[in-house]
C-alpha cells in the first residue's frame, strides 16, 4: 500500500555509514528529510547529495535533519561521504526493509529490461512523525528548493553559461529564389 501525505511514517531502525543504529524515534520533535536514492557515486545521486550538502545549513535553520537511504553498504557510504564531503548521515538499507516499508523498492525498466531498484523519492516527516510531503519527481540539482517549496532557481553553472541564440536559418532559406512569372500572353 502506497504511503500518502498525512500517514504516520513507518518506524525504522537501520545502520548508518558508521554502523550506528538510526531510528525514526530518534527524530521525534524534529522535522526529517528522508531521501531515497539509487546508488552512491552515480551522477544523479551525486548531484542530489551535493545540492543537499550545499544547502545543509539552510535546512538546519529551517529545523530539518537529513538522512539519505540506499541499498549500498556502510563502506560504500563512507567513501561517498568522504569524496563529496557530505555533512549528513547515509543509511545502509542492505536488506531493503526500509525501502519496503516506504514502498521505494520498485520494478524499473531500462532498454526494455525489467529489474528491481530504488525509486528516487523524498519523504518530509514532521515533528509528530507524520508524512508532511512526498516528493516523487525529484529535481536532483535543485532538491532543496523542492523541500522548502521554493521556486527553483538556476544553479551557479546555469547562471554563468552563455545563452544559446535561437537557431539561425540558413542563408539559402532566407534568400529563397523569387518566383518566376510566366510571360503574359497577348
Amino acid at each position: 500500500m502506497a504511503l500518502k501525505i498525512g500517514d504516520k511514517a513507518p518506524a525504522f531502525s537501520v545502520k548508518d555509514q558508521d554502523g550506528n543504529d538510526v531510528k525514526l524515534a530518534d527524530f521525534k520533535g524534529k522535522k526529517l528529510v528522508l531521501y531515497f536514492y539509487p546508488k552512491d557515486m552515480t551522477p544523479g545521486c551525486t548531484a542530489e547529495a551535493c545540492n543537499l550538502r550545499d544547502n545543509y545549513n539552510v535546512l538546519l535553520k529551517q529545523g530539518y535533519e537529513v538522512l539519505g537511504v540506499s541499498t549500498d553498504t556502510e563502506k560504500a557510504h563512507q567513501k561517498f561521504i568522504a569524496k563529496e564531503k557530505l555533512p549528513f548521515r547515509l543509511l545502509a538499507d542492505t536488506d531493503k526493509k526500509l525501502h519496503e516499508a516506504y514502498n521505494t523498492w520498485v520494478e524499473k525498466s531500462m532498454y526494455g529490461r525489467k529489474y528491481m531498484g530504488t525509486a528516487r523519492v523524498t519523504f518530509i516527516i514532521n515533528e509528530a512523525g507524520v508524512i508532511e510531503d512526498i516528493i516523487e519527481k525529484v529535481n536532483t540539482k535543485n532538491h532543496t528548493d523542492q523541500i522548502l517549496k521554493k521556486e527553483t532557481v538556476s544553479t551557479p553553472a546555469e547562471k554563468t553559461a552563455p545563452k544559446k541564440s535561437p537557431a539561425k536559418k540558413s542563408i539559402a532559406a532566407k534568400k529563397a529564389p523569387a518566383k518566376k512569372t510566366a510571360p503574359k500572353k497577348k
